[in-house]
């Protein structure tokens, strides 16, 4: 080692920019970011992302959490034959397997793990797939669990509460999205072509994020634009909440049900035709 003082970060060079002295509290570097942003130092993403960083120290678990009732498991007597049409319509990787109710996790399944069985005669042994899972209490830091997931290399949690029950769970998106905002996945991705996917020959999986316009065009249907541009927000709008999974809802000629949400947005819905005595009712 030279001895030499290492080189200042983009915050220390904002912040020596804007005063030549560093604050000692989480409100001043946020006065400091908010004022260097006023002079155009860097656009507005760039200052909400760093408004993240500076919260994401004081999250806990509870903030970011999938809740219980939200939760997409998978129950230890399932067979392959109803495990794959759940996997294709939650669009997830990973499951808690469950024994009876969500308060006994017996582990967790990686979607993955199940493509040896399809389409071959070896028996299907669900306990034999499942890998530990990982608890946490729900006050714990999103920083200390960080930690834990990248040293153990881990991507999902199950959160309990102070009596052992199950409040829900946390993945390692959850986390990264607590600090840079939305991110994207496989089954994020706004290409019209994969945004809806047809499950069977009367039933489809729909990304929440799909323009109307394309809805309307696959479809058959004239849904208005004009209060929402993709159909999440056409079903958030007409819920007047965010639903959350499991929830249903008919706008003729289509019956819409929640496959994916969180607490912040809406995901993934799962959409059948309706037959003609529905649309009267």
């Amino acid at each position: 080692m030279d001895g030499s003082p290492s080189k200042p970060n983009l915050l220390e060079r904002i912040i020596h920019r804007i005063s030549g002295n560093a604050p000692d509290t989480a409100e001043g570097v946020l006065a400091l970011l908010q004022q260097a942003h006023e002079q155009q130092a860097f656009d507005a993403d760039t200052m909400q992302r760093l408004e993240k960083v500076l919260d994401f120290a004081d999250l806990e678990v509870r903030d970011v959490m999938i809740t219980r009732s939200q939760m997409s498991v998978v129950k230890a007597g399932d067979s392959l034959e109803r495990i794959i049409p759940y996997i294709i319509e939650t669009a997830h990787s990973r499951f808690p397997v469950i024994d009876g109710d969500k308060d006994t996790i017996l582990g967790i399944l990686h979607a993955k793990d199940l493509l040896k069985y399809i389409g071959s005669s070896e028996p299907f042994g669900l306990e034999s797939l499942l890998r530990p899972a990982c608890f946490v209490p729900e006050g714990k830091s999103l920083n200390a669990l960080l930690k834990t997931f990248r040293e153990q290399r881990l991507h999902m949690a199950i959160v309990v509460d102070e009596y052992g029950g199950t409040s829900g769970l946390v993945t390692f998106e959850d986390i990264i999205e607590a600090i840079i905002g939305d991110i994207e996945d496989e089954f994020d991705e706004d290409d019209s072509a994969d945004n809806i996917f047809p499950v069977s020959a009367e039933r489809w999986r729909i990304n929440a994020v799909t323009e109307i316009e394309d809805i309307n065009a696959c479809f058959g249907t004239n849904y208005s634009g004009e209060e929402a541009d993709t159909i999440g927000g056409l079903v958030i709008q007409e819920f007047g909440r965010l639903p959350v999974r499991g929830d249903k809802i008919a706008l003729p000629p289509l019956l819409f049900t929640v496959a994916r949400a969180d607490h912040r947005r809406l995901h993934t819905l799962m959409a059948v035709r309706m037959k003609d005595k529905e649309h009267k009712e």
